[in-house]
Formats: C-alpha cells, structure tokens, sequence
C-alpha cells in the first residue's frame, strides 16, 4: 500500500512540474553605464529574435516598455532610474517571440538590478480606446513576427507595422503626456494592424510651436488623427488606472 501511494505521490509531482513552464532568462547579458555625452538611444529586439539591445536608455524606460506603463505611472525608486542611462545587450540561444523577450527582459530587470515591485489599481481618468462608428482604417497584418519595432518616425508620420492593440495603448497613453490620462483598450482587437499616424504632438505649455518644421504644418490633434486615419476612437472616461510602485532597485555590477 505504502508503495502504492508513494507511486501516485510521484506521478502528481512529475505532473505538476510537467506543467510548470521553464522561467524564460537570457542566456548571456552585458550592463554597462552607458558613455557620458551620447545624444542617441534605443532599445529593441534582436534580429531572428535572439535577445534583446539597448543602447542609452534610462532603466525607468525599460521598465515602462517591458511592462506596458506610461513612466507617470512608475512611483517610487532612486532619481538615477530617470537620470542615468545604460547600455544593455543580452542574447539567447535560439528564437524567441517578442513577448517571450520581453518576460526574459522583465526577469533580467529582476535578477540583474534587484527591482521589486507592487501594482496599485486606483479608479482614475482615462481614455477607452473603442472602434469608431465610421469603421476601422488599420489593415490587418498576418505576417510571421519581423522583430521590429512596432511604431517607428516622428509623430508627422508614425509608421505601424504589425501593431497590437496592447503597445498602441501604451505609445498613445505616451504621446498624451499633457493629459496625464493612460490609454485603456477597449476594442476587442486581438490581432496585428499596419497603418501611418500622422498628429500634431502634445508640447509642454509656454513651447514655441513657429518654430516647428514645416511638415508639422496644419497637423490633426492625436485624438482627430486616431479617428480619421485608424478608425478608432479615444472617449475620457472613468476606469482603472494601473501603477507600478517600486519597493526596491540597485545598479547593477558591470560585466
């Protein structure tokens, strides 16, 4: 009897562990300060989807990104998580999709910076991003994942490529920096859509907009130029508001 309970005992435990998915890492990650006096940045996959590279990015920027919060959102932490830009290069063996990147880029931020971190859900204003009544505009992109970012170029003519609902949401609650509204997705869209935004760009108050260049010239309002040229809508609203509270950060070690 007793052998026989230790060989079910056995099974549940190969089971439960068999449905247990590996924790996503990268196999090898390279920090660095980044050098003083660089004016450019980014951060975005690799190619074949074998890591992830950021070169001159704040780690508040990371975290935005990897998790899908506007940087208003971030509370908390030291000033250098806004202040003091890194280099990171971390690859894996094999391909992976974005989102699998992504939760290796989460556990790198985790394991290499020591963040810890709660969610605060507060009832506050947003915008609900709905389908428009005159239809949607973006075309439906059903192509194998490219590894590229999905919104690239200025805001005169933001070019989508693949774009999911979740990471419009998120660049659109970014370029409402002004309203200090984020951006709640409301379309029942699951899938991946192509198309060009061209918008004025929200400026801080006392910003001389002569100055601008000419193709910036008559430009929609973000909120004409969703409708107009997507076929969505952004409506102000009521709604819960997500908030990434850090308890705790450190810099890494270089290596």
């Amino acid at each position: 009897m007793k052998a026989i309970l230790l060989s079910i005992a056995l099974t549940i435990t190969a089971a439960a562990s068999a449905q247990t998915p590996p924790r996503l890492t990268f196999d090898v990650a390279s920090i660095h300060p980044s050098k003083p006096g660089q004016q450019n940045g980014g951060i975005k996959p690799i190619p074949g989807g074998h890591g992830y590279t950021a070169a001159n990015i704040p780690v508040k920027v990371m975290i935005s990104l990897m998790y899908k919060v506007p940087m208003r959102q971030i509370e908390g932490g030291p000033d250098w998580l806004n202040s003091e830009p890194f280099d990171v290069e971390a690859r894996v063996d094999g391909t992976y999709s974005v989102d699998d990147l992504h939760t290796m880029f989460q556990n790198l931020l985790v394991d290499r910076f020591g963040l810890k971190f709660h969610t605060d859900i507060r009832e506050g204003n947003v915008y609900a991003l709905t389908i428009d009544p005159s239809g949607l505009k973006m075309k439906p992109n059903t192509s194998p994942e490219d590894f590229e970012i999905p919104m690239q170029g200025p805001p005169a003519k933001a070019v989508g490529k693949r774009v999911p609902m979740k990471y419009l949401c998120w660049y659109l609650g970014n370029a409402l920096q002004n309203d200090g509204r984020p951006c709640a997705d409301e379309t029942g869209l699951t899938g991946f859509y192509d198309f060009t935004l061209s918008y004025m760009p929200q400026f801080a108050p006392g910003f001389d907009t002569s100055q601008l260049p000419p193709e910036y010239k008559e430009l929609p309002s973000l909120f004409d130029a969703v409708r107009q040229q997507l076929g969505l809508r952004l409506t102000a609203q009521k709604g819960p508001v997500e908030h990434l509270v850090i308890d705790h950060i450190d810099k890494p070690t270089e290596n």
